[in-house]
């Protein structure tokens, strides 16, 4: 077996969203992302031989996409992931299976795209949860609307 190049996984990818549209490209990329981020947060080891040193679960993941994305996106994360076409966690078992089915990402026995499902709900975790956190000066902003603060 040769050695994978970009335009490999690309085709793979297309031929993806050509059976299943229901998710855009980017969402795909994301999730690859989402678990270079989970993985390194755990300390895994994509390298090793065990197993249990390299696995992801579905839930782990799951809770990983939800920080990562809050931190890529803040409170539009929502509104990514509606354009993307993802609107509850079960998706992400759904685009991580598409990936699994056409050898983009492995899976072990134990695992199932039930891992995935109601996990947290979106509207609470992205919207009602989300809090801004820093120094923000709004006053410029209001300044277009001729106002002064």
């Amino acid at each position: 077996m040769g050695k994978k190049t970009a335009q490999d996984t690309w085709k793979k990818l297309q031929r993806i969203i050509d059976k299943d549209s229901r998710y855009s490209v980017q969402s795909y990329q994301f999730i690859f992302e989402a678990l270079d981020f989970t993985a390194s947060r755990l300390g895994k080891k994509y390298n090793s031989s065990r197993e249990e040193e390299r696995h992801v679960s579905g839930q782990e993941l799951s809770e990983g996409i939800k920080q990562f994305s809050l931190i890529k996106f803040g409170f539009m994360t929502k509104k990514v992931f509606d354009l993307w076409g993802i609107t509850n966690s079960g998706d992400f078992g759904e685009i991580v299976f598409n990936l699994v089915e056409s050898g983009l990402m492995g899976r072990t026995e134990s695992d199932s795209i039930e891992d995935f499902r109601d996990l947290y709900d979106f509207q609470t975790e992205f919207e009602d949860k989300f809090e801004f956190d820093g120094d923000f000066d709004l006053s410029f902003s209001w300044n277009i609307y001729g106002k002064k603060e």
